[in-house]
């Protein structure tokens, strides 16, 4: 428990330091860019014509993550919108079309290669009442199960959920046809206070920061993160039931959900449990911060290991307009599954995007302690072996039609193998990808 506690105050620091040295400097330099709003905050009712937030009419759309998360006030928007006499419709998505290499110097002993097409598309269509009151409704597709198929995509060291019975190992598992179907409802009382309810059936409880595919630092890399399922994998459960209340810059949630994670039926959906739990408390310090610490019971998450998982994260997610087509986005996420008796584990994620103009260069570190029956090794005894890996990518946009925006790019993945499985993996393995990605435009 002191290894936790540490571990946790650790990572809590870290978020708290970062957050005022870069508001310092925020603070300091803020003045000199010409895109700075006059106002510290900009409130939704100071735009009569836009969206608001999902869950709040006093807060800018552009806050709207997975879920119920957060995201900062300046993250950029990549969406359609239309706007009708009552109801306003929001349509993202993403589509990557790509070949894959994972471990070309090893001669892939483990790995692979692979041409396929990760793909994600959310619809959303909200209105509000006389009351102050805002309705929401929300669906979350995905064609994964068509255009990567039930095995999912080839990934070094990733893990999690099966495919014919058999754990995935150095592969990332395709998501479900449907990975959320929700209704909300938020009651104003105020400009500073507001209720909200969250169902969805599936859908995303109250848990780790903003899912990897709409955090904008991450938008342009195809592979989930090796620490899904230390961090956000709940983003799909079947079964969610969150309540929320805003004060100001803090949002405090409780959730009650399902804890199995999706089974290998893609298109269909699985039994509702409610038998997990989740809090979450999110705090908004500036335009351009998100910071949030989160901690879940988990019941039996994944079938073939039958275990309860005591999860807990803490993130920072940071954006900077520097212009109207240029932005810089970064994610920090910390997260730890304590699971039956066997040594917790941590892991450990850094992203960063920066856009300029038709350009982009990111980059994604990690760290991520698996235990062998995760990778699937019978053949040692450690407790747990550390995984890192850094990639670092860029793609130039080629073309842009109907609001839609195409991208060229390449990405190149390095691990650092640890010594025990060198025989499985080889030396520091190297992967690489080449893609096509096809997204929204940025909404001006």
């Amino acid at each position: 428990m002191f290894k936790v506690m540490r571990s946790f105050a650790l990572s809590l620091l870290f978020v708290v330091v970062t957050s005022v040295a870069f508001a310092q400097h925020e603070h300091h330099e803020g003045m000199k860019m010409t895109e700075e709003p006059k106002h510290k905050d900009t409130a939704a009712h100071d735009m009569p014509h836009a969206m608001s937030h999902a869950f709040s009419q006093s807060l800018p759309m552009n806050r709207n993550g997975s879920g119920t998360g957060w995201l900062p006030d300046e993250t950029p928007m990549y969406a359609w919108m239309k706007h009708g006499d009552k109801w306003m419709y929001m349509l993202h998505g993403a589509i990557f079309l790509r070949q894959n290499f994972q471990n070309m110097n090893n001669d892939y002993l483990r790995g692979g290669k692979q041409f396929d097409a990760p793909t994600w598309m959310m619809g959303m269509a909200q209105r509000k009442t006389k009351h102050n009151g805002l309705f929401l409704f929300r669906v979350m597709m995905s064609m994964d199960p068509f255009t990567v198929g039930g095995s999912g995509y080839p990934l070094l060291f990733q893990s999690g959920e099966s495919y014919k019975g058999v754990p995935l190992v150095d592969r990332q598992h395709p998501h479900d046809l449907f990975s959320e179907l929700a209704i909300g409802y938020t009651q104003k009382i105020n400009d500073d206070l507001d209720i909200s309810g969250y169902l969805s059936y599936p859908g995303e409880p109250a848990l780790g920061p903003t899912a990897f595919m709409h955090r904008i630092s991450s938008l342009n890399n195809p592979d989930a993160p090796l620490g899904h399922h230390w961090q956000d994998a709940t983003h799909i459960t079947f079964g969610v039931a969150t309540l929320g209340i805003r004060y100001k810059k803090f949002k405090l949630e409780g959730s009650s959900f399902t804890g199995r994670e999706p089974n290998e039926q893609r298109y269909d959906f699985d039994k509702p449990r409610f038998d997990s739990y989740s809090y979450r408390l999110s705090f908004a310090p500036s335009r351009h911060f998100i910071l949030q610490a989160s901690r879940a019971f988990i019941k039996l998450p994944e079938e073939h290991h039958g275990e309860d998982v005591n999860r807990t994260t803490v993130s920072v997610i940071y954006a900077k307009r520097l212009s109207q087509d240029d932005h810089v986005t970064a994610t920090a996420v910390w997260g730890f599954n304590e699971a039956g008796d066997h040594d917790s584990e941590q892991s450990f994620l850094a992203e960063s995007n920066y856009q300029r103009k038709r350009l982009s260069v990111y980059g994604r570190y990690e760290f991520v302690e698996k235990s062998p029956t995760e990778l699937n090794i019978t053949s040692i005894t450690a407790d747990v072996l550390p995984i890192h890996a850094l990639t670092i990518g860029s793609n130039y946009q080629v073309g842009s039609w109907f609001g839609t925006n195409t991208a060229i790019g390449l990405q190149a993945t390095f691990n650092k193998t640890p010594t025990a499985i060198t025989a499985l993996y080889g030396e520091n393995p190297v992967s690489m990808e080449l893609y096509l990605r096809v997204i929204p435009g940025i909404m001006r």
